[in-house]
């Protein structure tokens, strides 16, 4: 089993390794993007047969929808760099965790909705303003918002690394309690890593949901002004699905490999010390990432 949890903790390393420092990502946008723009041109094709009142149309356009917002996933945003990040520096369930990364998903397809409902019919503006709004205000607030999550990852890494060790007299057992005096002198490993607060969850859902979709965007105020909006809603949703299949892989694959990296340290020493750093690491990929996009968008 130890064994299992080293190789899969290498494979998971490797890919991250040639994902963030050999370039693989930018080559697995290049990839994805011409994915998207044939996906783009179906969901265009089945508007059309929408409009038309062609029953099959609808099908065929959550279908492109929900393959473009996988593809459109792969690239830049979408909170892949936060759950990544969280899934690897905190010690989270899978699932929970996957949820949050669903969430996240449907959260932005309904800013995308309120967005162009909103501005188009309440407010009037016009399709340039729409857009203009979320990429030159929403998206900078988004990944402002995630550079702060990864701030406070790092800064936790960093005060859990910085705590006074215990002495080898005073080593704590269960519970972080010491045979010699009584007292705790610090947090347990399980403390160290448990989620407590569900503010956790609605701070990581709500920094990913505040930047609608461009993709969605484009659907929604298309299918309005061919008087479809049910259909573009639809598709919007679609679209949240695909890219959700994105991150809830990216979850699955940090989770995996914290829990590796853990796995193939446990009984020694050094897991209770190696928490704190993959937490920092967590922290700083968070932070460069966001932080780049941050300043892509300024």
């Amino acid at each position: 089993m130890r064994s299992l949890m080293i190789g899969t903790t290498l494979v998971l390393g490797a890919i991250a390794l040639w994902l963030f420092a050999l370039g693989g990502a930018g080559d697995v946008a290049s990839w994805a993007a011409g994915y998207q723009r044939d996906f783009q041109n179906q969901i265009a094709l089945a508007l059309r047969g929408v409009r038309a009142g062609n029953a099959e149309a609808l099908w065929l356009l959550l279908g492109a929808c929900f393959a473009y917002g996988f593809f459109h996933a792969a690239g830049p945003g979408h909170g892949k760099v936060l759950i990544g990040g969280y899934g690897l520096g905190r010690k989270v369930a899978v699932a929970r965790l996957s949820v949050i990364a669903v969430l996240s998903s449907l959260g932005q397809a309904v800013s995308a909705i309120a967005l162009v409902h909103g501005g188009l019919w309440l407010i009037g503006m016009s399709r340039e303003t729409v857009t203009g709004v979320a990429e030159d205000a929403l998206a900078p607030v988004s990944y402002g918002a995630i550079v702060l999550i990864g701030v406070w990852l790092l800064a936790r890494g960093a005060r859990h690394l910085f705590q006074r060790p215990a002495p080898a007299d005073h080593a704590p057992h269960a519970g972080g309690h010491c045979d010699t005096c009584g007292h705790r002198h610090g947090p347990t490993l399980e403390e160290a890593q448990a989620v407590r607060s569900p503010w956790e969850a609605v701070m990581l859902i709500a920094g990913i949901a505040i930047r609608p979709c461009t993709g969605a965007l484009f659907v929604l105020i298309i299918t309005w002004q061919m008087g479809i909006s049910e259909a573009g809603i639809a598709g919007t949703f679609a679209m949240a699905l695909g890219t959700a299949l994105v991150t809830v892989l990216v979850a699955v694959g940090a989770v995996g490999l914290r829990g590796g990296v853990l796995g193939a340290l446990a009984g020694s020493d050094m897991a209770t010390r190696v928490v704190p750093v993959i937490e920092i690491a967590a922290g700083l990929l968070v932070v460069v990432g966001a932080g780049a996009l941050l300043l892509a968008a300024l």
